[in-house]
């Protein structure tokens, strides 16, 4: 997927690879069962993911997650066998915001049971990250500042 990228944005590859090569890949199941209120209840608060990717299955099919688009919230209507890929704040930055990072939350559900697999992949933790030079033009200048892997973590985690 991040070779993909890189080649749609006429990215140089070592530019992406110096940072993810050597990263990190975690997991999250969640399971969110039926609720009698849910209105009342989040199942997972707003955010964007601090990382570069996050793959998603939707495990049942059940609706639930949704992104903000233009200040609303749009479900996201699982489709079988389908991954959903949400670019995390990594790739924004790397990217100088040609990708945006996804807001995006999880709602529970009345009468269903939801499940979702997530895998997360990061940077390695001893680089540092900012816009890939290959991207940066005098038309098109840095957006972000490079910044260590641990600053940029320590910023995102304890604000």
């Amino acid at each position: 997927v991040l070779e993909q990228m890189t080649k749609a944005l006429g990215m140089k590859l070592e530019d992406m690879t110096m940072l993810f090569q050597e990263g990190m890949q975690s997991m999250r199941m969640n399971n969110y069962p039926p609720c009698p209120q849910p209105e009342l209840v989040m199942g997972l608060c707003p955010h964007s993911d601090a990382g570069g990717l996050t793959i998603v299955l939707q495990g049942n099919e059940v609706e639930g997650l949704q992104i903000k688009k233009a200040g609303a919230w749009v479900p996201v209507v699982p489709l079988p066998n389908a991954f959903i890929v949400n670019v995390g704040n990594i790739l924004e930055i790397v990217t100088n915001g040609i990708y945006k990072s996804v807001e995006h939350r999880a709602t529970v559900n009345l009468h269903n049971e939801r499940l979702s697999i997530a895998t997360f992949f990061s940077p390695k933790l001893d680089g540092d990250m900012g816009p890939a030079p290959s991207l940066m033009t005098l038309e098109n200048p840095a957006i972000f500042r490079r910044i260590s892997m641990i600053d940029y973590l320590k910023a995102f985690f304890f604000p």
